[in-house]
């Protein structure tokens, strides 16, 4: 049997931002709290899309890997 971390509406959640352009965005299968906003940064005018995921969420954990943006602690 595999432990799976809170990973309902009420769990804690983290952000990853991502570039918004050129890939489909899906909705996380992982934790029910998964929300998506796009932002577009002030400074430089980027758009990103910023992906919410319960913080004990597989999902999130990959994404921040392989985004570059650290890990969960």
């Amino acid at each position: 049997m595999t432990l799976r971390g809170n990973l309902t509406y009420s769990a804690p959640v983290g952000s990853v931002d991502l570039a918004a352009e050129g890939y489909e965005i899906w909705p996380c299968t992982e934790c029910l709290p998964w929300h998506l906003e796009i932002v577009r940064d002030l400074v430089t005018g980027e758009t990103i899309a910023r992906e919410w995921h319960a913080i004990e969420c597989p999902m999130l954990v990959e994404l921040l890997s392989d985004s570059g943006q650290g890990g969960i602690d």
